[in-house]
Protein backbone atom coordinates (compact mmCIF):
# COMPACT_ATOMS: atom_id res chain seq x y z
CA UNK A 1 0.00 0.00 0.00
CA UNK A 2 1.28 3.51 -0.65
CA UNK A 3 1.51 5.66 2.27
CA UNK A 4 1.89 9.57 2.57
CA UNK A 5 3.35 11.51 5.86
CA UNK A 6 3.50 15.10 6.13
CA UNK A 7 5.62 16.65 9.38
CA UNK A 8 6.61 19.94 11.51
CA UNK A 9 7.66 20.77 14.74
CA UNK A 10 7.06 22.53 17.53
CA UNK A 11 9.74 24.29 19.54
CA UNK A 12 12.44 23.77 17.31
CA UNK A 13 14.64 26.76 19.19
CA UNK A 14 14.75 25.26 22.61
CA UNK A 15 17.07 22.38 21.04
CA UNK A 16 19.99 25.10 20.95
CA UNK A 17 18.57 27.45 23.57
CA UNK A 18 17.47 25.38 26.47
CA UNK A 19 15.95 28.19 28.23
CA UNK A 20 13.59 28.66 25.33
CA UNK A 21 11.30 26.33 26.94
CA UNK A 22 11.90 22.02 28.11
CA UNK A 23 10.39 20.15 25.11
CA UNK A 24 10.46 20.19 21.69
CA UNK A 25 8.04 18.14 19.43
CA UNK A 26 8.39 16.55 15.76
CA UNK A 27 5.27 15.27 14.48
CA UNK A 28 3.39 13.99 11.31
CA UNK A 29 0.61 12.92 9.99
CA UNK A 30 -0.14 9.87 7.83
CA UNK A 31 -2.58 8.80 5.48
CA UNK A 32 -2.61 6.15 2.62
CA UNK A 33 -1.68 8.25 -0.86
CA UNK A 34 -5.22 7.53 -2.33
CA UNK A 35 -7.21 9.57 0.54
CA UNK A 36 -5.00 12.43 0.07
CA UNK A 37 -7.44 14.62 -2.55
CA UNK A 38 -10.51 13.82 -0.31
CA UNK A 39 -8.48 15.31 2.75
CA UNK A 40 -7.31 18.06 1.11
CA UNK A 41 -11.02 18.79 -0.30
CA UNK A 42 -12.46 18.28 3.17
CA UNK A 43 -9.82 21.02 5.28
CA UNK A 44 -11.02 23.46 2.09
CA UNK A 45 -14.58 22.80 3.15
CA UNK A 46 -14.28 23.21 6.53
CA UNK A 47 -12.09 26.67 6.04
CA UNK A 48 -14.71 27.78 3.14
CA UNK A 49 -17.70 27.33 5.52
CA UNK A 50 -15.50 29.24 8.65
CA UNK A 51 -14.32 32.00 5.80
CA UNK A 52 -10.28 31.28 6.13
CA UNK A 53 -8.23 30.87 3.32
CA UNK A 54 -5.28 31.36 4.83
CA UNK A 55 -2.59 28.93 6.50
CA UNK A 56 -3.36 26.85 9.16
CA UNK A 57 -1.41 27.22 12.13
CA UNK A 58 -1.26 26.49 15.77
CA UNK A 59 0.14 29.95 16.48
CA UNK A 60 -2.57 31.35 14.79
CA UNK A 61 -5.02 30.06 16.79
CA UNK A 62 -7.26 32.75 18.89
CA UNK A 63 -10.56 33.14 20.01
CA UNK A 64 -12.01 34.68 16.91
CA UNK A 65 -11.25 31.38 14.94
CA UNK A 66 -12.14 28.35 17.86
CA UNK A 67 -14.97 26.26 16.02
CA UNK A 68 -13.10 26.40 13.10
CA UNK A 69 -10.10 24.37 14.53
CA UNK A 70 -12.08 22.26 16.99
CA UNK A 71 -13.77 21.12 13.51
CA UNK A 72 -10.19 20.34 12.08
CA UNK A 73 -9.61 18.85 15.31
CA UNK A 74 -12.97 16.56 14.78
CA UNK A 75 -12.45 15.44 11.66
CA UNK A 76 -8.84 13.81 12.54
CA UNK A 77 -10.32 12.34 15.55
CA UNK A 78 -13.50 11.03 13.28
CA UNK A 79 -11.25 10.12 10.31
CA UNK A 80 -10.33 6.35 10.58
CA UNK A 81 -7.82 7.09 7.33
CA UNK A 82 -6.12 10.01 9.33
CA UNK A 83 -3.20 9.23 12.21
CA UNK A 84 -0.82 10.85 13.96
CA UNK A 85 2.44 10.30 15.63
CA UNK A 86 4.74 12.95 17.47
CA UNK A 87 8.12 12.37 19.19
CA UNK A 88 8.69 14.75 22.22
CA UNK A 89 12.45 15.54 23.44
CA UNK A 90 13.17 16.81 26.12
CA UNK A 91 16.20 19.09 25.40
CA UNK A 92 17.69 19.42 28.81
CA UNK A 93 18.44 15.54 27.80
CA UNK A 94 19.39 16.24 24.06
CA UNK A 95 23.69 15.66 24.35
CA UNK A 96 24.77 16.74 20.87
CA UNK A 97 28.51 17.27 21.64
CA UNK A 98 28.66 13.66 22.35
CA UNK A 99 26.32 12.06 19.71
CA UNK A 100 25.96 14.85 16.89
CA UNK A 101 29.70 15.89 16.44
CA UNK A 102 28.29 19.10 18.08
CA UNK A 103 25.68 19.56 15.70
CA UNK A 104 22.40 20.70 16.43
CA UNK A 105 20.97 20.31 13.25
CA UNK A 106 22.22 16.91 12.42
CA UNK A 107 20.59 16.03 15.98
CA UNK A 108 17.63 17.08 14.78
CA UNK A 109 17.00 15.01 11.91
CA UNK A 110 18.29 12.10 14.06
CA UNK A 111 15.12 12.83 16.45
CA UNK A 112 13.08 13.33 12.53
CA UNK A 113 14.15 9.54 11.91
CA UNK A 114 13.16 8.29 15.41
CA UNK A 115 9.54 9.62 14.20
CA UNK A 116 9.46 8.00 11.10
CA UNK A 117 11.64 4.89 11.08
CA UNK A 118 9.28 3.70 13.71
CA UNK A 119 5.57 3.98 11.84
CA UNK A 120 7.45 2.76 8.36
CA UNK A 121 6.17 -0.98 7.75
CA UNK A 122 7.09 -4.24 5.68
CA UNK A 123 6.24 -3.93 1.65
CA UNK A 124 4.51 -0.81 1.79
CA UNK A 125 5.33 2.88 0.44
CA UNK A 126 5.93 5.52 2.20
CA UNK A 127 6.69 9.16 0.53
CA UNK A 128 7.39 11.75 2.98
CA UNK A 129 6.86 15.65 3.04
CA UNK A 130 8.82 17.90 5.78
CA UNK A 131 7.89 21.54 6.40
CA UNK A 132 10.60 23.45 4.46
CA UNK A 133 13.45 25.30 6.51
CA UNK A 134 17.23 26.46 5.53
CA UNK A 135 19.72 24.16 6.59
CA UNK A 136 22.97 24.45 7.06
CA UNK A 137 24.04 21.39 5.42
CA UNK A 138 21.62 21.53 1.97
CA UNK A 139 21.87 17.31 1.78
CA UNK A 140 20.39 16.76 5.12
CA UNK A 141 16.88 15.29 3.28
CA UNK A 142 18.74 13.13 1.25
CA UNK A 143 20.96 11.52 3.72
CA UNK A 144 17.27 11.19 5.89
CA UNK A 145 16.00 9.20 3.29
CA UNK A 146 19.06 7.43 2.82
CA UNK A 147 19.14 6.06 6.22
CA UNK A 148 15.55 5.24 6.37
CA UNK A 149 16.16 3.09 2.94
CA UNK A 150 18.93 1.39 4.65
CA UNK A 151 16.94 0.55 7.53
CA UNK A 152 13.34 -0.36 5.95
CA UNK A 153 14.70 -2.72 3.16
CA UNK A 154 11.38 -4.30 2.66
CA UNK A 155 9.48 -0.76 2.34
CA UNK A 156 9.43 1.96 0.05
CA UNK A 157 10.51 5.32 0.46
CA UNK A 158 10.58 7.29 -3.11
CA UNK A 159 10.84 10.69 -2.02
CA UNK A 160 11.81 12.59 1.28
CA UNK A 161 11.01 16.22 0.15
CA UNK A 162 9.97 19.69 1.93
CA UNK A 163 7.09 21.76 0.76
CA UNK A 164 5.68 25.25 2.20
CA UNK A 165 3.49 24.11 4.77
CA UNK A 166 1.04 26.86 3.43
CA UNK A 167 1.23 24.62 0.13
CA UNK A 168 -0.03 21.80 2.30
CA UNK A 169 -3.45 21.02 4.03
CA UNK A 170 -1.78 17.85 6.01
CA UNK A 171 1.48 19.88 6.94
CA UNK A 172 -1.04 22.55 8.46
CA UNK A 173 -2.72 19.45 10.33
CA UNK A 174 0.57 18.17 11.61
CA UNK A 175 1.31 22.06 12.92
CA UNK A 176 -1.73 22.19 14.69
CA UNK A 177 -1.46 18.63 16.69
CA UNK A 178 2.68 18.59 17.24
CA UNK A 179 1.79 22.50 18.28
CA UNK A 180 -0.94 21.71 20.86
CA UNK A 181 1.02 17.97 22.13
CA UNK A 182 3.83 19.88 22.79
CA UNK A 183 2.22 22.86 24.32
CA UNK A 184 0.83 20.66 26.84
CA UNK A 185 4.19 19.16 27.94
CA UNK A 186 5.75 22.72 28.20
CA UNK A 187 2.69 23.93 30.42
CA UNK A 188 3.15 27.13 29.79
CA UNK A 189 0.47 28.41 27.29
CA UNK A 190 -1.46 30.91 28.87
CA UNK A 191 -4.16 31.45 25.56
CA UNK A 192 -7.81 30.58 27.05
CA UNK A 193 -8.59 29.39 23.54
CA UNK A 194 -5.92 27.30 23.17
CA UNK A 195 -5.89 25.60 26.77
CA UNK A 196 -9.46 24.93 25.81
CA UNK A 197 -8.84 22.87 22.46
CA UNK A 198 -6.04 20.65 24.57
CA UNK A 199 -8.80 20.29 27.08
CA UNK A 200 -11.36 19.45 24.46
CA UNK A 201 -9.58 16.18 22.89
CA UNK A 202 -8.36 15.33 26.25
CA UNK A 203 -12.19 14.77 27.29
CA UNK A 204 -13.66 14.11 23.56
CA UNK A 205 -11.32 11.87 22.87
CA UNK A 206 -8.74 10.61 24.71
CA UNK A 207 -10.58 10.15 27.89
CA UNK A 208 -7.34 11.37 30.12
CA UNK A 209 -4.55 13.44 29.50
CA UNK A 210 -1.90 14.28 26.48
CA UNK A 211 1.14 12.00 27.51
CA UNK A 212 3.15 9.53 26.68
CA UNK A 213 1.15 6.79 25.02
CA UNK A 214 2.18 3.22 24.11
CA UNK A 215 4.17 2.29 21.29
CA UNK A 216 0.85 0.45 19.86
CA UNK A 217 -1.17 3.91 20.20
CA UNK A 218 -2.39 4.05 16.58
CA UNK A 219 -4.64 7.26 16.01
CA UNK A 220 -3.18 9.56 18.31
CA UNK A 221 0.70 8.75 19.23
CA UNK A 222 2.94 10.53 21.59
CA UNK A 223 6.31 9.27 22.31
CA UNK A 224 8.49 10.74 24.56
CA UNK A 225 12.23 9.38 23.70
CA UNK A 226 14.05 8.20 26.69
CA UNK A 227 17.32 10.17 26.33
CA UNK A 228 18.81 8.80 30.06
CA UNK A 229 20.63 5.58 28.19
CA UNK A 230 20.81 2.39 30.06
CA UNK A 231 18.70 -0.80 30.24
Amino acid sequence: MKFEIYCDESGLEALSDRNAHNFTAIGGIWMTSSYRNVFKSKIKEIKEKHKVYGELKWNKISPKFKELYREVIDYFFQTPQLRFRTIIIDTSKVDNYHFSNNDVELGFYKFYYQLLHHWIFDFNDYSIFLDHKVNRDKNRLKDLKRVLDLSNLTSGIPIVQALPSEESAAIQLADILTGLTNAKFNNKTTSQTKLELIQYIEETYLGNRIGHTPKHEEKYNVFLINLNGGW
